[in-house]
Order: C-alpha cells, then structure tokens, then sequence
C-alpha cells in the first residue's frame, strides 16, 4: 500500500510573507493563512471556525517559489496552496520542547487579481502562473 501526504488549501494570507535566505544562498519564504470552516456547535447553533497554517515556499526546480510569493503576495491575499505536511520537533529557548506543523508548498496560485489603487487588499500585479507547465524552461 502506498502513502499519501498532501495538503490543500484555500484561504487568506494572515500577514505579509517573509523572506528569508539560508547560509547556502537559497531562498525560503514563510507565511500563514487562514480557512473557514462552518460546523454546529453543542448548543445547535452553526457557528464559523478559522484555522490557521504555516505555510513555506523553497524554490522548486527552476521555479522560484520562495521569491514569486514573496514579491506577488500581501496581507489579506486569497490564495490556493498545495503542498505536504510535515512536523518538526525541537528544543526552546527556555528548555521546553516544541512541535510546528507546517504546509511544505509546492504550488501556490493567487486567486486574485491586483486590486484598484488606494483600496482593496493590496494584493501585487499577478505574476505568471506557478503551475510547472506554464513556466518557461
């Protein structure tokens, strides 16, 4: 039997994202957004939930995720992730131990276009899309 680790998402950017280069030079780009969801409570009432997730981009082949995301996305963003998830563990500063879980996004696509000057979300211009067939090479 095979496995399965895939992660997809809907939702809106929660900040800014935040780019960052490792020692080796490559570019690596965190953000998180947010997803609603509806469900009933215990008194029957149907109430709205937001969950949110830590996304990051590496660049991927020739495509550089990590800098398209950076520059195209902001705050209040809509945006479609696909990715997997994975877990980390470590050490705080203060000695307690911690575990992040985090989408490792391997397409982001942004959902809408750039907004009018002086309103909307302030999304960027839309870049070309981050789909690997419609890179060019």
């Amino acid at each position: 039997m095979s496995n399965l680790n895939k992660a997809l998402l809907i939702g809106r950017l929660t900040n800014d994202p935040e780019m960052r280069y490792t020692p080796s030079g490559t570019a690596v780009t965190n953000f998180s957004i947010a997803t609603n969801r509806w469900s009933t409570g215990p008194d029957g009432e149907r109430k709205e939930f937001t969950d949110y997730h830590n996304i990051v981009a590496y660049p991927i082949g020739k495509r550089n995720l990590a800098e398209t995301v950076a520059q195209y996305t902001r705050k209040g963003a809509l945006v479609y992730i696909e990715g997997r998830i994975q877990t980390r563990s470590g050490e705080g500063q203060d000695g307690q131990k911690r575990r992040v879980t985090e989408i490792i996004a391997n397409e982001v696509q942004f959902l809408e276009p750039r907004c009018p000057a002086g309103g909307g979300t302030g999304v960027a211009p839309r870049p070309p899309s981050t789909a690997p067939d419609a890179l060019p090479a």
